[in-house]
């Protein structure tokens, strides 16, 4: 056995160089306690999630645009591979563990609905009137890390993991970024406020550094790519973008993306927080309000919203009379319910049951879903 001890040792030989303001793999913390094998406990659970049917379904789903005929438009899977690479980067430089980074850098957007955001709205418009309570996708991550995942057993994931996944939201922007210390319980009781205020829940600070450096990750992952895929749609020309963005960050992903993460680093070296300088924070700013008056606003079209809400209303009835009735022909039956776990079974209300089945769809198979319903 002395080759696994030393497998061990060679897992775990870069931790030895981290800052002082990093997350150790030893300070894991898990819903459950369990023994590790040879690999760190992060870099265990990149492993559990990367190899989750969910994390296939990253590849059909939407990032911005639903249903292009375009092979070069941004689905979920290339921006979360994105958001890991420039934060393993910006971790990397800054001495932080690049395990931690990458596991919530590839899990933070598990929770995603079909059709984005769009498909969250309406997901939430049902949750909050079916079960008084809010739907985002950062807490239904969390969720179906912890209750849906592996057949509604969960992946055990570490706390860390599914705290920078909670907090990750990179709609919320800031100029700086400082990790909030938190127990196992502050976690879980941050995760349940959410789903009754949700307002709360966008003001989380993560738990680690690494937290907070997937969290500005994000927005860097998505800012300028979505720039990119609006010119090869024909929706916006390059020429558009305002003089007081480009002068600062540039006007291609490749210059964005590199201007905003060489600011962090030079801002952040050493210190136990993530910053940008006052200048990239503005240009920044700008330049995600520019994307929501033209990009965001125009990915789908009013008839389109009002189409797929509606198919969205219709397969939730569709499935929560199926259950009630125990169809077992059902489609929720033959490809979600028929192998869970008893434990889900008997603790999960109906309606949440057909909330986290439709959070899961990938584009196609929802498209598919509303049309034959």
């Amino acid at each position: 056995m002395d080759y696994i001890e030393q497998a061990k040792k060679n897992f775990l030989n870069k931790e030895t160089y981290l800052s002082e303001f990093a997350t150790y793999s030893k300070d894991s913390i898990r819903l459950k306690e369990e023994k590790e094998d040879m690999r760190p406990a992060f870099y265990h659970d990149i492993d559990r999630m990367i190899h989750a049917v969910s994390y296939t379904r990253y590849q059909d789903k939407t990032q911005v645009y639903s249903f292009k005929e375009n092979d070069h438009i941004t689905k979920r899977m290339i921006h979360v591979q994105l958001v890991s690479k420039i934060a393993r980067t910006i971790g990397r430089a800054l001495n932080l563990n690049e395990d931690l980074i990458e596991a919530i850098a590839l899990g933070h957007d598990i929770g995603h609905t079909p059709l984005g955001h769009a498909g969250e709205s309406f997901l939430d418009d049902i949750s909050k009137r079916e079960l008084g309570e809010n739907f985002a996708h950062n807490i239904q991550g969390v969720r179906h890390y912890m209750y849906v995942e592996n057949k509604g057993k969960g992946l055990n994931l570490s706390i860390q993991i599914l705290d920078g996944i909670m907090c990750h939201n990179g709609e919320m922007l800031s100029c700086i970024y400082k990790p909030t210390p938190k127990t196992k319980e502050d976690v879980l009781n941050q995760y349940n406020i959410a789903y009754k205020d949700l307002s709360a829940s966008k003001k989380y600070s993560p738990m680690t550094l690494e937290g907070c450096v997937v969290r500005i990750s994000d927005i860097i992952g998505y800012i300028g790519r979505d720039i990119e895929d609006a010119i090869r749609l024909g929706q916006i020309d390059r020429d558009i973008l305002p003089k007081e963005i480009t002068s600062v960050i540039g006007s291609t992903n490749k210059e964005i993306v590199n201007s905003i993460i060489m600011d962090i680093i030079k801002e952040s070296m050493g210190k136990p927080y993530i910053k940008m300088s006052e200048e990239v924070f503005k240009a920044l700013l700008t330049l995600k309000k520019f994307n929501y008056q033209h990009i965001y606003a125009y990915s789908l079209s009013k008839e389109e919203r009002e189409y797929y809400k509606n198919g969205m209303e219709k397969i939730y009835i569709k499935y929560l009379k199926d259950i009630e009735e125990k169809n077992e022909n059902s489609i929720i039956y033959k490809l979600f319910l028929k192998d869970m776990d008893e434990n889900y079974l008997k603790n999960t209300d109906n309606k949440r049951i057909v909330i986290d089945f439709i959070a899961g769809m990938t584009d196609d198979f929802f498209k598919e879903e509303i049309e034959s319903c």
